[in-house]
């Protein structure tokens, strides 16, 4: 019997590996009461038999209606379906208190509300973000690239007017506490004028 799971870096393709093996690869970012969301939900991975017959539909299909299941747990209903590993993983790693909520405030007014280990970086913060807006704009079939090189040279991640100007600090060592709020604040150009 092989187990088939959900591969983290694109749902549409699925990766068939030995029973109960897991990789360094799925563990590796886990706060380590968090390394494996099957055993802490109590349910073994999606199992579904090697059979020829199936087709790669129908063990999509399989695979979305297990994770359903998985989705009804009170801990994860709030996410959404097409969920991947490492959202579960942060909202459980959230709801044991090894991770927080940072709420990201553009420059239009939204809020964005981006999960993040509690001791994460401010680079873990950018990814983080990165990723959330990622996710955000694939789920509302928006397909707009956005630089993100550009976005960190033309912006500053702030906090009550403090620039988190250091990559490696962690955002706690800036007062940066479960539901705070942070803003972008526009760069100045600190290029020297010279006659």
């Amino acid at each position: 019997m092989a187990t088939q799971t959900l591969d983290e870096t694109d749902q549409t393709h699925l990766e068939i590996t030995e029973q109960n093996q897991t990789t360094s690869e799925d563990t590796a970012n886990l706060p380590p009461s968090v390394e494996n969301t099957e055993n802490i939900l109590g349910q073994d991975e999606v199992k579904v038999e090697s059979n020829p017959d199936l087709t790669h539909q129908e063990v999509m299909n399989i695979v979305r209606t297990s994770l359903g299941q998985v989705l009804q747990d009170p801990l994860l209903c709030d996410l959404p379906s097409d969920v991947t590993t490492e959202e579960i993983n942060l909202q459980l790693a959230l709801e044991y208190g090894q991770a927080m909520t940072v709420n990201v405030r553009r420059q239009d007014g939204e809020v964005l509300p981006v999960v993040v280990l509690q001791g994460g970086t401010v680079e873990d913060l950018k990814q983080a973000l990165k990723r959330h807006i990622v996710m955000k704009q694939k789920r509302e079939g928006n397909i707009r690239a956005i630089s993100w090189r550009y976005t960190w040279r033309t912006y500053w991640l702030a906090f009550q007017g403090q620039k988190l100007d250091d990559d490696n600090r962690k955002i706690k060592d800036y007062g940066i506490r479960n539901k705070d709020e942070i803003c972008f604040m526009k760069r100045l150009n600190t290029k020297e004028i010279g006659y």
